[in-house]
């Protein structure tokens, strides 16, 4: 069953899996249940602790393009192939459960031992850093404002002078950074229910994620509606997470993360879902 575009509403999680192997061609397959199931808690390759024999699995928040997101049926992404990296070395397969996004912050499903780690294009703060513990980062973003043109925006001043209503996903820096400003965003729970507002005219502009806004304006009717306003720069990185003293697991992602980048594969992996490889990206 696959998901439409979403309001302000909470839903429930599924799972979907996938080999690791094929890290960036394959996607992760829809299947049914709504725990860990398997033989319970294992170990992986190295003695890393696993939540589910023979899986690493993974909590996302879905649709997030480029980072994660459903596409024939699979989850493909950013993110997705970077960990399916992880999972390879650690000889299991990934297996990714949709959650939702609020939980990210205080690491619920960490805790709990629904899941090995969290990926889901989160930037590291130091309030989530309190409750769970972040891997080296692995990309650097920024925010931007987009606008549908008939609005005229093209910046957060044009929003206010205009008097024009601001949206952007609940939990995410994009609302926090808004509120900073003397918004009081329009909060979506999903990127879809985002652009669904945008598109409804609940909202006027959104401040969202700069590669979520790339990726929507390569459609041409998205291209045909909105406009790309100002770039925010905020400094943020995103990071994997796990609960928090998981040092083996940590070590891992971060060992997997770090090759990557030095053998080409993160190269690879950036300019498939993502584009070029800014040069000031380490």
């Amino acid at each position: 069953m696959f998901r439409t575009a979403r309001g302000n509403r909470k839903r429930p999680g599924s799972f979907r899996i996938r080999g690791a192997a094929a890290a960036a061609a394959a996607g992760v397959f829809l299947v049914a249940g709504c725990s860990s199931g398997g033989d319970g808690p294992s170990e992986a390759a190295g003695g890393v602790p696993v939540v589910e024999k023979g899986k690493l699995t993974t909590c996302t928040h879905l649709p997030y393009p480029p980072f994660q997101f459903e596409k024939d049926g699979k989850v493909v992404g950013f993110d997705v192939a970077l960990v399916d990296l992880v999972a390879g070395k650690l000889q299991v397969e990934q297996k990714v459960l949709d959650t939702p996004f609020e939980n990210f912050k205080t690491g619920a499903f960490l805790n709990s031992g629904e899941c090995d780690l969290a990926a889901a294009g989160m930037t590291i703060t130091d309030e989530r850093k309190k409750n769970v513990d972040f891997s080296v980062p692995y990309f650097d973003a920024t925010q931007a404002l987009l606008a549908t043109k008939k609005s005229g925006v093209t910046s957060l001043a044009d929003l206010k002078a205009k008097s024009k209503k601001l949206g952007a996903q609940a939990e995410t820096t994009g609302e926090s950074y808004a509120k900073a400003q003397g918004f009081d965003p329009v909060a979506f729970e999903s990127s879809d229910a985002v652009i669904n507002g945008l598109r409804t005219g609940q909202v006027d502009a959104v401040v969202i994620d700069y590669p979520v806004v790339q990726g929507w304006l390569k459609d041409p009717k998205n291209a045909a509606e909105f406009t790309l306003g100002q770039n925010i720069e905020t400094g943020e990185q995103y990071g994997f997470s796990v609960k928090k003293g998981n040092t083996a697991l940590l070590a891992a992602i971060d060992k997997a993360i770090t090759e990557a980048k030095a053998d080409g594969t993160y190269k690879k992996l950036y300019e498939q879902w993502i584009g070029p490889l800014p040069q000031t990206t380490p």
